[in-house]
Formats: C-alpha cells, sequence, structure tokens
C-alpha cells in the first residue's frame, strides 16, 4: 500500500492515471464504467487506500445515493431490530443508510429532519414519536423528500406501512378469553397511534365477547416503560388495583417491567399450578423470550415492515413522489405462546 496521503479525487485521478470524469463517473456507479476501467480503479483504491468524501458527493447530485432513517428512540431494540433490517436492505441496494433517533424529545427530531433534509437524501423512512411530533415539521419534510412513515401511522405523507394493531390485539384478547380469566389491560399515556389503537382495539374485543373492558391508566408520561411497569405494576400489586389476574400490556416493555413488580412482590407469573397471575404483552420484544418467566406476546413481523417500508419508498422515489394518494399497508401479527400467560 502507498503511504502518500490522497486527500482529493483530483489526487487519486492523477495518481491512478485515469481521469477525474471518469472516476467521478465510478464512485457514482461502479456498473457505468468498462470493467477493465473498474478494475485499474479498484486497484488504485487498494493502492492508495482512497475513500472519497461520500457525503461531499451526494452534496453534488440532485439524486444522492442516501437514506435518511428516523426512530423514536434506539435504545429500544424493537426500533434497532427494524432499523438493522431496513439498513442491510438499502446497503444491499446500493444505498448508504443515514440513521437519526429523536430520543423521544420533538425538538431532536425536528433537528433530525432539518439536517436530514440539507444532506439531501434519495429519500426517507421516518417513525415519527407520535403524539410529541411537530406535525408542521413533518409535513413540510415529506413536502420535499420522497418519504415512507413506518410504526407510528400519524396523518403525514403518502404511504405508511406497520402492523394491524386491531387484528393483533385482537388476536390475544381472544386467546386470553378462551383460555383463563378476560384480561384487564395496562396502558401509559398514549405516546403515538400505536397505542391508541390498542386500547381501542382491546375494549372492542371484549365488548364483542360481551366481556366489561377493565382499563388500568398509569399517569407517567415517558420513554422508559420497563421502569413504569416495575415501579407502578408494585404499586398496583400492593395496593389491590389489579382487577383481574390476567393482565394484557399495552407493550412488551410495560410487560417486562411488571415480570419484574410480581416477583418483587412474591406472586409467580404463569399458567400452571401456584400461579397468582397471567401476563401477556405485545411486539416480541428481542427480550421477551429471556424473561423469567418468558413473556407471551404478538410478534410483529420484522422484515416484513422493513421490507414492505423499503419497497414502497423505492415506488415513491420512481414516481417522483406526487400520487396524491395516501396507501396504507398493515401486516398481521403473530400470537406467540410462552409460560407467562
Amino acid at each position: 500500500m502507498d503511504s502518500q496521503k490522497i486527500r482529493t479525487m483530483e489526487e487519486f485521478a492523477a495518481l491512478s492515471g485515469i481521469s477525474r470524469p471518469t472516476v467521478s463517473k465510478y464512485f457514482n456507479d461502479p456498473s457505468s464504467v468498462r470493467d477493465s476501467t473498474r478494475s485499474r480503479i479498484e486497484r488504485a483504491l487498494e493502492q492508495y487506500d482512497y475513500r472519497p468524501n461520500i457525503f461531499a458527493i451526494n452534496q453534488n447530485r440532485k439524486l444522492t445515493k442516501t437514506i435518511g432513517i428516523l426512530v423514536p428512540y434506539l435504545a429500544d431494540p424493537f426500533f434497532a431490530e427494524i432499523v438493522r433490517n431496513i439498513e442491510w436492505r438499502c446497503i444491499e441496494a446500493g444505498y448508504l443508510p443515514i440513521l437519526f433517533s429523536s430520543h423521544g424529545e420533538q425538538d431532536l427530531e425536528v433537528n433530525a429532519l432539518e439536517t436530514l433534509k440539507s444532506l439531501k437524501p434519495a429519500g426517507a423512512l421516518l417513525a415519527p414519536l407520535g403524539r410529541a411530533s411537530d406535525l408542521e415539521a413533518l409535513k413540510k419534510f415529506v413536502d420535499e423528500v420522497p418519504t415512507v412513515i413506518f410504526d407510528s401511522d400519524v396523518e403525514v405523507g403518502e404511504t405508511f406501512v406497520g402492523l394491524d394493531n386491531f387484528q393483533s390485539i385482537g388476536l390475544m384478547v381472544e386467546y386470553l378469553c378462551s383460555t383463563g380469566s378476560p384480561p384487564c389491560f395496562l396502558e401509559m399515556p398514549p405516546v403515538n397511534p400505536n397505542a391508541r389503537k390498542r386500547r381501542q382495539a382491546y375494549r372492542q374485543t371484549m365488548e364483542k365477547l360481551g366481556l366489561e373492558p377493565q382499563i388500568i391508566h398509569v399517569e407517567q408520561e415517558t420513554w422508559d416503560f420497563e421502569r413504569v411497569g416495575l415501579t407502578e405494576g408494585k404499586r398496583l400489586i400492593q395496593e389491590r388495583l389489579i382487577p383481574s389476574d390476567t393482565v394484557l400490556c399495552s407493550n412488551d416493555r410495560i410487560a417486562i417491567g411488571l415480570l419484574a413488580a410480581a416477583y418483587e412482590s412474591g406472586l409467580r407469573v404463569g399458567r400452571g399450578p401456584g400461579c397468582a397471575m397471567r401476563i401477556a404483552g405485545h411486539d416480541d420484544h428481542p427480550w421477551s423470550r429471556f424473561t423469567s418467566p418468558s413473556l407471551t406476546t404478538v410478534a410483529q413481523d420484522y422484515e416484513s415492515i422493513a421490507r414492505g417500508s423499503f419497497e414502497a419508498l423505492f415506488v415513491l422515489m420512481e414516481a417522483g413522489f406526487s400520487s396524491h394518494e395516501r396507501n396504507a399497508t398493515y401486516f398481521e401479527g403473530k400470537l406467540i405462546l410462552r409460560s407467562s400467560a
């Protein structure tokens, strides 16, 4: 490897003996140059260990090779798994994924949108905060960048891909009712449309079965769901405020906290003899199979949501994102039976 430091594409072109326009053409699309030329460039890249500034290249393009991804809380393994699937699809298609997390904060979400727009992405995949989002900022962004909304179905943009919460919650409620006491529903203040839809789906399914919905609402608005499940769960257990021995939590992270609360309160969770309560969740959080007992839940189809979002984005990019008709794709959940319920 040559020890000379190459700083610009002009320097690389001069040292490799290949014209600057041809080198630029290669970096824009390697398949656009002849095989023999591509081999020469790639040998020179190995020799001089040169890598171009992809962001600088993108600023000179009308259509870049970057795709922006924004999620509300990357520390949540649910979003980490979705993003992992999306990133690989971007890379396999020859695009550079650029990831942002809003960390549950509106101003960080707005800043991420502004930064992403300045990078001139070919498109974007956004999972908005939901209730805390600045809808005007979101609308302005999707008016300028081909965008698919996933997970949180806010009324922004032309395309949404996510879960059918009414199907998935209905599936869980019917299972719990058929195998034991009808469940009560434990929720926090809804941070996005999914939480509201899950409450509605629970209520509708219980009423369809001729049963009285029993909703436990805890007033803590935060993304630290496990902590709320633990602290509020212990309080609810100690004060005997849980109206059923079966609890369906709005998501797995709350359920994981409630499992810990039951353990610390001396209650055995599960389906067998000697169990004081059943606990179920929703999402098939990557850690839910490793709780004790393992958590019964409804799995979201991570792969299909990632694939559907990515494919929908390519349709928008190719069409110039001007269909003016909103399209929504909802994938069904799958019941995952484990030891907790």
